[in-house]
């Protein structure tokens, strides 16, 4: 665990998450345990909102947050720290509501797998003073819900900070600060490099896993109870992938659409020259394309971003990560 101890300057005296799925229950969690393991607490008061009263109820019941609110006014007013942990669709709409009640000096932050829009979508609706630090935990399950989140969810992954030209530096060093001490090892770059890279590495195969699974439910000759019967390794860990929030997929993938474009174009054309090797009998290609990708394979896990066990390294209780850190439909 990466997890670094809390300091006075690093705390928070109100942060605000604002969607209380998979990712703001984690974040909830992992303050939590911040604030045990260092001699300081990293939030002095947790307020949460989301959509469905039932939600909240959970939220409190399980006790990541200190309090809820049902209209998210009222859950960022005095906020230091704001996380957006709703679908990157409802950005701009979710910061033109509570824009104008951010008090100066605080910090909006989000989740969200795409940056460029982030900041397209949010930027306008804020005053002078509140400081837009864009933020990308890289991980995440497929599960969803205030009972999904766990503390560990970060420990050891990175986080992607974006700050858009002109960011408070202080404010981007305490941001940094704040995911460390949630276990994070944090990465600062650009929001269209972060696109780009996010492109090839989890949105572009989150569309194949999509459309491999679909086509396998759209042959007429290989039935649905054959598909679920025989699935190996491979298409079953498709499906897991195919299983993530569709709406939140559908906000990723229209809020990225240059970079999953640009990569997905790139990719059709590796596909093509693959096709073609198969068709001509082209085992040396074949053969080297293989040995080139299984050591890209062995550098993940020698990363420590994986395990060389199967299923993705995941364990059937649903630990690991996918890359999937947007939110859930339950925000």
């Amino acid at each position: 665990m990466t997890t670094d101890k809390v300091l006075d300057e690093d705390r928070f005296a109100r942060i605000a998450l604002i969607g209380l799925g998979l990712i703001g229950s984690s974040i909830g969690h992992a303050v939590r345990r911040a604030g045990r393991a260092g001699e300081t607490s990293l939030a002095g008061h947790i307020v949460g909102h989301a959509r469905s009263q039932a939600t909240m109820d959970k939220a409190l019941e399980i006790g990541f947050v200190d309090s809820v609110e049902a209209d998210p006014v009222a859950a960022v007013r005095d906020a230091d720290l704001v996380i957006l942990s709703i679908p990157v669709g409802a950005f701009g709409a979710m910061a033109a509501l509570i824009g104008p009640h951010l008090k100066p000096g605080a910090i909006l932050s989000d989740v969200g797998s795409v940056k460029e829009a982030v900041v397209r979508d949010m930027s306008p609706h804020l005053a002078e003073g509140v400081h837009l630090i864009p933020g990308h935990p890289v991980a995440g399950t497929e599960f969803s819900g205030p009972e999904s989140g766990f503390a560990e969810l970060f420990d050891g992954r990175w986080c992607i900070l974006t700050p858009p030209p002109g960011a408070d530096p202080l404010a981007t060093e305490k941001v940094t600060r704040f995911w460390q001490a949630c276990g994070s090892r944090v990465e600062i770059m650009t929001p269209k490099h972060h696109d780009l890279v996010l492109a090839i590495t989890s949105h572009v195969p989150h569309l194949i896993a999509y459309n491999i699974v679909g086509t396998a439910a759209d042959l007429e000759t290989v039935t649905e109870s054959e598909v679920i019967k025989y699935s190996a390794g491979g298409f079953r860990d498709f499906t897991r992938i195919a299983s993530s929030d569709p709406v939140m997929w559908r906000d990723i993938f229209l809020n990225n659409r240059e970079a999953v474009i640009e990569t997905l174009g790139r990719f059709v054309e590796d596909l093509t020259a693959l096709q073609r090797a198969i068709r001509w009998g082209e085992g040396d290609q074949l053969e080297a394309l293989f040995t080139r990708t299984r050591a890209v394979r062995r550098n993940i896990v020698d990363a420590g971003q994986e395990t060389a066990a199967p299923d993705f390294g995941r364990s059937h209780g649903g630990d690991g990560d996918d890359g999937d850190s947007d939110s859930d439909s339950d925000a």
